[in-house]
This record gives structure tokens, sequence and C-alpha cells, in this order.
């Protein structure tokens, strides 16, 4: 029997590797599979929790011709008419942000979902700093769509978040300073009995909740919630409905999320099913 090529939507992540398998690109590549998109990885950095130190990051750097390297050849396979759609995680140096500021600017793919993720624990901070300034300079302006948590929310922003009508307009100054949609997390962060998020786009502003589980982090939510951003803007969703839909794929992966040794738990990809 003669087979025939597929053509299911593709979502491209360029981010950290995790070792654990709990967020980063493995998360990423789970969640693009869940959601029925053809996930692609591009490395960018190795981050392997130290459980002699708290389970500190140990981050080591991926060199910057293997990046550009990475990008060439996913971009070669597949244009950007297939290729359209490309999440943004974890970066972890300048010299990363600019190679990759560079890619996306050679390639201009439609949808660039940008995770800001601004601290690695075990970092230098002053090499942190300039990690973030140089994120906001470079990757901010070519992103369409942006999903900090709570922390990245108020250095973005330059905005104290302590309430839900502070995270909305925080999200709101986001959006006019970036042009991008905007998904700000406000998670376990915010007092009261919901993880609330605030969605603020050219569809208009939109604050979605569902019950908190648990009033801790769980490791994977926040590249998790971009992934999924990520896959549905891929398969033609808009915006708002694609902030809706992922927040329900977060949601149930937080609800059954995975324990190990870690002070943390993870979250489950296949939450849905």
């Amino acid at each position: 029997m003669a087979t025939t090529a597929n053509n299911p939507s593709m979502t491209l992540t360029i981010a950290g590797s995790e070792a654990t398998g709990g967020a980063g690109a493995q998360a990423d590549l789970k969640t693009f599979q869940e959601l029925g998109t053809f996930g692609i990885a591009a490395l960018t950095c190795i981050v392997a929790f130290n459980p002699r130190d708290s389970w500190n990051h140990r981050f080591t750097p991926v060199d910057q011709q293997v990046i550009a390297d990475q990008i060439e050849a996913i971009f070669a396979t597949y244009s950007t008419d297939q290729l359209n759609t490309v999440k943004l995680g974890m970066m972890g140096s300048p010299a990363t942000i600019a190679t990759v500021s560079a890619a996306l600017a050679s390639r201009s793919p439609r949808h660039v979902v940008l995770d800001p993720v601004l601290i690695c624990k075990g970092q230098e901070p002053g090499h942190a700093l300039d990690t973030d300034n140089a994120l906001k300079e470079e990757l901010l302006p070519r992103a369409t769509f942006v999903t900090p948590n709570h922390f990245e929310t108020e250095q973005l922003s330059g905005r104290r978040v302590s309430s839900v009508d502070q995270l909305q307009a925080a999200a709101e100054e986001i959006h006019r300073i970036s042009g991008a949609a905007v998904l700000a997390k406000g998670g376990v962060r915010l007092q009261g009995p919901d993880a609330v998020d605030v969605f603020v786009g050219e569809e208009g502003t939109e604050i979605l909740s569902a019950p908190k589980v648990g009033e801790h982090a769980v490791s994977g939510a926040g590249c998790s919630l971009a992934a999924a951003v990520a896959a549905e803007l891929a398969k033609g969703t808009a915006p708002l409905e694609a902030a809706r839909r992922a927040k329900e794929f977060v949601s149930a992966g937080i609800a059954q999320r995975v324990a190990g040794n870690t002070p943390f738990d993870a979250l489950w990809q296949g939450g849905l099913r």
C-alpha cells in the first residue's frame, strides 16, 4: 500500500532541557503531542537539579553555533508555511538571546509565544540581570503572545501585583509595551481560593480562574501553559480561546501532578485524557 505524507500543525520549542521531564523542552514536546501538533525542539541549555544543593539548577549552556545549527536544520526541513509557530522558553544568557533573536528575524514565524523565563536558580545574579535585560530588549518585541508568571509580570510591567485588579493592570501594561497578547499568571501567588490568570489582547480582556489545587507551584506549569497556547495557535485557534484551552490543560495537569523526591511536584501533561 502506498503511503502519503501527513500535514499536521507544527510547533517548535526553543528552550532548555530539564532532565527529570517535568519542565523545559521535555514538557513542551509532551504538551505538543497531547494537543495534536508535530513537536520539534532546539535546545538552548541543559538544566539538571542538584539534589545535594536544595534542588537548585545546575546550568550548562549549549554552544551558540550548535543552537544556530539546530534552528538552521529545522527551518531547512520545514518552511515557515509549514512551521509558523515558535515557543520560546529558557534562554539562559544574552548570547543565546541574540542568537535566537537573529534566527527569528530571518524567518519571521507568524506566532512567537514567549515564556519569559527571567530567573534560573543557581545563576550568578549579575549574569541573570543581563539576561533579563536582553530578553526584554530583544525577544519581547518579537513576541506575539507572552505568558509571564507573577514575578515576571511585575518585572515586565514595572508594577506591583498583589490583587487581580493589579494583575490586570500589569497585563494591560505589558500588552501596551509589546503589542503582544498577554496571559499573566497569578496562579497560587494571589490570595483566594482560585488560581487566577488575566488575558489581554486584541480580543479584549478576560479573567480566567480555576480552583487552586494546593498552595504550592508545580514544576512545568508555566512551560506547559505556553506550549499549550502555541499548539492551539498553530491549529488556528484565536488567542483568547487558546488561552482558555491552555488554562484548562494546565489545571487538569496540576490536578494529576506527579510526585518524586523533589520538594515540588511536576505537572502531568496527560491530565485531560
